[in-house]
């Protein structure tokens, strides 16, 4: 009998054992982050507190899902995040001085985006202030509360005065070609822009016709009013070689009533974002010396309101400021910084022309972007590596105590279990110390062998932060572990730090990267045979490189790569490139040819599929033909994804970022190695 029930269980097996993995897969389906929940991922963004810091204005942004594209409103709230409610569609809000009226942007007459003016009261009366023909941009108030500046678009068509022949009855001629004369003549994102330069200008609070500031074929950048309301300050090049400048800008005055524009910086090299004093007597900018590095980090300065007596305040202070906010006693000067991966609030105290030395305000492992400080208290955004964005407030007086006021997540990530984000510092070549960070699976198991997906960031001056990464979390739920370092080049660590890769880069940032990959191997828990590299603009550039320098990796993914620099440098959106390096192509291309990943595309054996966006300006769908063409005549294992609907990157679309995420993952699992083949003795009986 006891044979009889064996033989049932054991014949039983397989279905006892199917359905315990059925059970266990539909456990794993629902406490894990998915791709279906991605389509109700929600952000917050520009928080702003009323000028008597009891309310709190910010933008809510979701995705629709039937014209797969992101929308946007605006909501409000309490200052202790109480009330918190939809207020109006738009996004981009601004008080007014006396905090009555909120001003912003949304869709309007005749089309596109326009301002509107809400009265804050409870019949909420709402006035559409502009009808202009292009999306007015950077609106602020007079301090008076009787005006608005922005910033628009005017057109400045280039059209030869050529006299065509009269066209018969009916005739159906081409149109006339577009006639391109500037040397920055189109931008990822936009298309052709050399039509137009933007422009100030100003519009009664109370609706009118808006009439412009500045003239000139040059930019205008940002609107930052005099607290008399006379003045608007601004950033610009008006110059008349301004587009042959590289790196080169200068912060001007404008008289509101006159139109009259006054320079008030000279020095060689950057400077802008121009913060009036509240007693407008001073202004603070950032900006750095001119130089031919690739990458500097910017200073903060002062100089009086009339251009007198600049001088540079951060003195030795190595990071680069952001949204300078003046104390309200103008004792000091509050911005954020990015340092080592993570992102604080900073103040320089000031006493008269004496600055004292950069204090860091907050001190944690989180991205915070600080929006504005009303009376000692701050508000802003802020993201950490198992927590979204979301709207936080504290005093700056006791900037430790950190309150959220929003949870716009909760209820998706609810039951989830994500991935744990470590953290490692580690020696590259040349003695440099590198930061990174990788994420484990969830329910991760030390003792267990795991395939690793190495993740590149773009730039290359740019940074990968501590926030939240739904697309990082998301493949680590589905049995990765996904590595992602800060290589030299990186910002966040200083001006010689992101300097390293002057003409060198990619190789010396190369070393960095397997430096990383050596490192996670040293814990023992990934498995060397099924490493996977990706990255996108200079991460895909750095993925191309890697396929032709190694072949430890099992597969990869080159995202709108540069593939060839030599073609690359005059037709991406931008002739600015051209500077980074020692000498032009036509003078020697050696260097060029030499830091061009299609130089060593012959070494590939690595299965590496590339995706780029069918209207990308910055890395040009022909650099990842190049590359295809090459692996294809080749016979590397290769594939050419083309995004529909994007610029530069895969995922702006929502359905493209699902795609991207299932593009990789079917990719990288398609190339996955078994174990290594063994030798086993089989006993004969």
């Amino acid at each position: 009998m006891r044979r009889l029930l064996l033989a049932l269980t054991l014949a039983s097996l397989p279905a006892m054992m199917a359905a315990q993995s059925a059970t266990t897969a539909n456990s794993a389906a629902t406490d894990r982050l998915n791709l279906d929940l991605y389509w109700e991922f929600e952000t917050v963004s520009d928080p702003q507190l009323s000028p008597d810091g009891a309310q709190i204005v910010y933008t809510r942004g979701w995705i629709d899902k039937v014209n797969d594209k992101r929308e946007s409103s605006l909501w409000v709230m309490n200052a202790d995040g109480s009330k918190n409610r939809f207020l109006v569609r738009g996004s981009n809000a601004r008080w007014s001085p006396s905090g009555d009226r909120l001003a912003y942007t949304a869709q309007g007459e005749p089309k596109g985006s326009q301002i509107f003016v809400r009265y804050m009261d409870a019949e909420g009366a709402t006035s559409q202030i502009t009808r202009v023909e292009k999306p007015p941009s950077a609106v602020a108030w007079s301090p008076d509360g009787t005006k608005l500046g922005f910033v628009m678009n005017v057109e400045a068509k280039n059209a030869w005065p050529i006299k065509m022949p009269r066209a018969p009855e009916g005739a159906k001629w081409t149109d006339a070609p577009r006639i391109v004369e500037r040397l920055d003549y189109r931008s990822d994102g936009v298309g052709f822009d050399d039509d137009s330069y933007r422009h100030i200008f100003v519009v009664p609070a109370t609706g009118g016709t808006p009439r412009q500031l500045t003239d000139g074929l040059w930019h205008h950048n940002g609107v930052e009013w005099t607290p008399d309301s006379r003045q608007i300050l601004f950033g610009s090049n008006r110059v008349a070689d301004a587009e042959y400048q590289w790196r080169e800008s200068d912060i001007y005055s404008v008289t509101v009533a006159t139109g009259a524009i006054r320079q008030l910086t000279t020095r060689k090299g950057p400077d802008g974002s121009p913060k009036v004093s509240p007693d407008g007597k001073r202004v603070a900018y950032v900006g750095y010396d001119q130089s031919k590095n690739t990458w500097q980090d910017s200073k903060l300065y002062v100089m009086n309101i009339d251009g007198t007596n600049p001088r540079m305040v951060s003195g030795d202070w190595d990071r680069s400021p952001q949204s300078a906010i003046w104390r309200a006693d103008g004792t000091g000067l509050y911005f954020t910084a990015q340092d080592q991966g993570s992102q604080n609030l900073y103040l320089l105290p000031m006493a008269g022309d004496r600055a004292d030395v950069v204090q860091p305000l907050t001190k944690g492992t989180y991205m915070l972007s600080t929006a504005n400080v009303v009376k000692g208290k701050a508000v802003g955004v802020l993201t950490s590596p198992h927590a979204p964005a979301d709207i936080v407030s504290f005093d700056v007086a006791t900037p430790s105590d950190i309150k959220q006021l929003t949870n716009v997540n909760e209820d998706i990530l609810a039951g989830k279990k994500l991935g744990d984000v470590k953290e490692m510092w580690y020696t590259s070549a040349d003695g440099m110390k590198i930061q990174g960070w990788y994420i484990t699976p969830p329910d991760f198991d030390a003792t267990k062998k795991y395939p690793m997906q190495l993740h590149i960031h773009g730039g290359p001056h740019s940074m990968y932060g501590v926030g939240f990464n739904y697309g990082w979390q998301e493949q680590a739920a589905n049995g990765y572990v996904v590595l992602y370092t800060n290589p030299r080049g990186s910002t966040g660590y200083g001006s010689s730090f992101g300097n390293q890769i002057n003409n060198a880069y990619p190789s010396k940032d190369y070393d960095d990267l397997m430096g990383g990959v050596d490192e996670l191997l040293k814990k023992g828990f990934v498995d060397e045979r099924n490493l996977f590299v990706t990255g996108c603009s200079g991460g895909g550039v750095l993925t191309a490189w890697i396929v032709g320098k190694t072949d430890r990796f099992a597969a990869a993914s080159a995202n709108c790569p540069v593939i060839d620099w030599v073609s690359f440098v005059g037709t991406t959106d931008g002739a600015s490139w051209y500077y980074n390096f020692e000498k032009l192509p036509w003078e020697d291309p050696s260097e060029h040819l030499r830091r061009s990943p299609l130089t060593y595309v012959a070494n590939v054996k690595t299965p590496t599929m590339l995706m780029t966006g069918v209207n990308d300006l910055r890395t040009p769908m022909p650099q990842t033909e190049q590359f295809y063409s090459a692996l294809k005549l080749l016979k590397v294992p290769t594939a050419m994804l083309r995004m529909n609907n994007e610029w530069h990157g895969t995922s702006s679309t929502p359905s493209n970022f699902v795609r991207t995420q299932l593009y990789l993952r079917y990719w990288f699992d398609k190339y996955k190695r078994g174990p290594a083949a063994t030798t086993t003795a089989v006993q004969q009986r």
